[in-house]
């Protein structure tokens, strides 16, 4: 590490620094991004965008006394590098490592947990409620991003906020990206503020404030309706946002910070996120004010590194690359492909064939897939930015009008629109696809992102349909047989690579609910074990069976596909047949596919016993592979074999945390 960086182990360090060294600490701390993230990867350009903005928080602030509270929270790690974590930084995201997102459990600098979009506002709002009852001065400062703006949990918190509280800091990051490319009337507006300065007017105070600093005749006569751009002074001229936008109406202009004002904050800038001095004189400023504020910060995604500035949307999160080039490594001849791949060359399959089809994405085009269908029928394909809930009842509508909507958004984001899956899709019995990429574990990002828990919260509700394919061929299947139903339908999937099956060139159609048997029983044993493997746990049945065998076990193997609605004659089938039962799945225990079993057969009175294997009853920590948890929880073909021989009598050890 650095000179200055070295010296930095808590925030009153970063006090004593001037204004040359804290720059000076600006750029070491960008050379530990890039080079520290470039074996694990990590969320390297949003980082790399909120450098000063971090440090000039913890300049200004003084936590843990003072509350940030980060939306999304993956920028958060220039605030972990400062506040005494520097020293694990480049454990980030692995085994035992530090969290890739603010965690509570962590530091006592991380007020508030996140993971998604859009809860900031909210909570810091909470939190400014709290201090006000109990009569304490805490600052509490929410940043959040331009595209939280997309989601409506942060208009619900700003509506709020004015009649809540009186001291309020929010700092908006505009960097004009989310993951992708921002979408809607948001980013438009924003543009709007950003480009003309007739939208900029300061209040008096602040024009005080700002005319005491270098430039600031300059910048207040330019933020005073001046015909050129405010960008010049007080934004900086390199952030080359587009100017087409200042006279759009041909009447010089429209959409005002009103937003803002009239939802009870004031609103000042848009000044420079890269401008360290104009940074912290800024926020020394909103420690005085007695009135909620939100300061409009101009940032760069990558800023510092080459490569993340030409392919943002890359290195907003990616796995290990080159410290010097940005690349990253080349996959190997005979790699599987992704899931999320094969999800979006199988849409634009179904497109093509049925004009009824389209695809819909939150904002997560490259993650799910969905780049494939938006490059090849941009017409058929939608984003809607953040807005997980508002994408669900879109497609709903969709679906009433005689669409096919193909739904993308990651199992643990679909979480949020649950209500709306309930009462707009589900209670209409509307035919909306769902393609649930991660489900299972996404191991790097930790509990905020697995998604274990879809099957519990998805079989309860009527109407539903909902499969897992065990390898990519069947994937493509289920989308097919998925446009061909007239109900919501949902399909779970891991991350990452598939199983290396060959993708039929045209999908079969399965029969709704039938599982397929892959090995029936020989009956050349007398210890019968029906192993039933859902999903990515499949190949693990198969491979727990072959060893079974050899050691002279009787094993059949079974691929349920649906969860809901199980094969009731085929479980049965071989629940009376088997003498122990075991169902695998990568979901939690509690409500899962093991439990439905359960149930059938207590209905069906089927006395066979069952084991099940599966996360347990807790959030499931992160890690560098996902191999090593399942190994650590007992997901493994050895934990499966131990299982079985225990429950025959021979004594094996087990991971005791299942079952």
């Amino acid at each position: 590490m650095s000179c200055y960086l070295d010296m930095v182990d808590s925030p009153e360090h970063v006090k004593k620094l001037t204004v040359p060294q804290l720059q000076e600490l600006a750029g070491e701390i960008r050379t530990e991004l890039i080079e520290g993230l470039a074996k694990g990867g990590g969320h390297l350009g949003p980082n790399l965008g909120v450098v000063e903005l971090s440090i000039a928080l913890h300049k200004v602030f003084a936590t843990p006394k003072d509350k940030f509270v980060w939306d999304v929270s993956h920028q958060v790690y220039i605030h972990k590098l400062l506040t005494g974590r520097k020293h694990r930084f480049r454990t980030l995201r692995q085994t035992d490592g530090l969290n890739g997102f603010a965690l509570r459990s962590e530091s006592e600098h991380d007020s508030f947990g996140a993971g998604h979009a859009g809860t900031a506002l909210s909570a810091a709002l909470g939190m400014a409620a709290a201090r006000d009852k109990r009569g304490s001065d805490e600052n509490i400062v929410a940043i959040f991003g331009d595209a939280a703006l997309t989601n409506g949990i942060s208009f619900e918190a700003m509506n709020n906020i004015g009649h809540t509280t009186k001291k309020f800091i929010g700092i908006l990051n505009d960097n004009e990206w989310s993951i992708a490319k921002n979408v809607g009337a948001i980013s438009g507006y924003l543009n709007k503020l950003i480009t003309n300065p007739r939208y900029n007017q300061l209040a008096k105070d602040f024009e005080n404030f700002v005319r005491k600093l270098p430039k600031g005749e300059i910048a207040l006569k330019l933020a005073h309706r001046a015909e050129g751009g405010f960008k010049g002074a007080l934004t900086g001229v390199g952030l080359n946002r587009n100017p087409s936008l200042v006279e759009a109406d041909g009447r010089g202009g429209h959409g005002s910070p009103v937003l803002f004002e009239e939802m009870g904050m004031r609103y000042l800038g848009p000044i420079d996120g890269h401008d360290l001095p104009l940074l912290i004189s800024t926020l020394e400023f909103a420690k005085t004010c007695d009135h909620p504020i939100v300061i409009h910060v101009l940032t760069q995604k990558g800023k510092g590194f080459e490569a993340a500035l030409k392919q943002p949307e890359k290195f907003h999160g990616l796995g290990p690359y080159n410290a010097q080039t940005g690349e990253t490594p080349a996959l190997r001849p005979g790699t599987p492909p992704m899931y999320q791949d094969v999800m979006g060359q199988t849409a634009v399959k179904l497109c093509r064939a049925n004009e009824a089809v389209v695809g819909l994405t939150a904002a997560m085009p490259s993650g799910t897939g969905m780049k494939h269908l938006e490059k090849a029928m941009p017409e058929r394909y939608y984003d809607v930015g953040i807005a997980e809930e508002h994408g669900v009842i879109f497609a709903a509508g969709m679906a009433t009008m005689g669409l096919r909507p193909i739904v993308a958004i990651y199992s643990s984001f679909l979480q949020r629109a649950y209500d709306c899956i309930h009462h707009d899709v589900c209670l209409q019995d509307l035919p909306v696809i769902f393609c649930m990429d991660r489900a299972g574990l996404s191991a790097n990002d930790g509990p905020t992102h697995h998604g274990i828990f879809d099957i519990a919260y998805l079989r309860c509700l009527p109407n539903v349909i909902a499969m897992a394919p065990a390898n990519e061929d069947e994937l493509a299947d289920m989308m097919f047989t998925a446009t061909t139903v007239n109900h919501p339908t949902f399909i779970r999937y891991p991350r990452g690579a598939a199983e290396g099956v060959p993708v039929k060139a045209e999908p079969q159609l399965l029969e709704v609910g039938q599982a397929l048997v892959q090995q029936p029983f020989s009956n050349n044993g007398n210890r019968k074990v029906a192993l039933f493997g859902l999903g990515p746990m499949n190949a693990i049945a198969r491979r727990a069976a072959d060893q079974l065998i050899a050691e002279g076990y009787d094993v059949a193997v079974i691929n349920p596909r649906f969860t809901k609605p199980i094969d009731a004659a085929v479980h049965e089938q071989f629940g009376r047949a088997a003498e122990l039962l075991i169902t695998l799945e990568d979901h939690a225990l509690m409500g899962g596919y093991g439990s439905a079993v359960l149930e059938l057969f207590n209905e069906q009175a089927v006395k066979t016993p069952v084991i099940r294997i599966g996360w347990p009853d807790q959030f499931i920590e992160h890690a560098t592979t996902q191999d090593e948890l399942r190994k650590k929880y007992g997901l493994s073909v050895e934990n499966t074999v131990a299982r079985v021989k225990n429950h025959f009598g021979e004594t094996v050890a087990i991971t005791k945390l299942v079952g």
